[in-house]
């Protein structure tokens, strides 16, 4: 009788603990439609800012840390925002302008917790530099943003050209 009230007491204490940590994580409830919209807000953002050259934008959607990471469909690998912020001297050039972006194919996910975010598109990226086309077509993007402060930022992109 002894063994089985132990038994009894240990098994109620185990599921009290259990029960009592699953509590620890809150649930987080996340209007999931109106977060999926600002984060296409910030994926378009981070196209469209070059129309008016508005770096302030661009600025505000990029995660201004050491933690920034960007793929290019090439070599190019870029590693923090102050490595990002060289380029400012190209999008900002007279030579460079932006004709037109489309976006195509847009899956955005979000995290259980509502803090992370990860997507995929096809980006058409119709650009000049000098007067000459400088363009992204059929270009497979895929990025991840972070909540930070209330706001989605990307922490990571990845642009690859697919092969046929």
């Amino acid at each position: 009788m002894k063994v089985e009230k132990i038994m009894l007491i240990s098994l109620l204490l185990v599921m009290f603990f259990a029960y009592s940590c699953n509590n620890l994580t809150p649930n987080v409830e996340i209007n999931k439609s109106a977060e999926i919209a600002l984060i296409e807000k910030s994926i378009h953002g981070a196209i469209g800012w070059a129309k008016d050259k508005d770096f302030e934008l661009l600025y505000g959607i990029i995660a201004n840390d050491s933690n920034y990471l960007e793929v290019g469909p090439g070599v190019r690998i870029t590693r923090g925002f102050n490595e990002f912020k060289k380029a400012e001297t190209i999008w900002g050039s007279p030579d460079f302008k932006a004709i037109s972006y489309e976006i195509r194919d847009l899956k955005i996910s979000v995290s259980q917790s509502g803090t992370v975010a990860w997507y995929y598109c096809v980006l058409d990226d119709v650009n000049e530099w000098k007067g000459q086309p400088a363009s992204w077509m059929n270009t497979r993007w895929t990025g991840v943003l972070e909540k930070r402060e209330g706001k989605w930022v990307i922490v990571q992109m990845h642009f690859s050209f697919a092969q046929k």
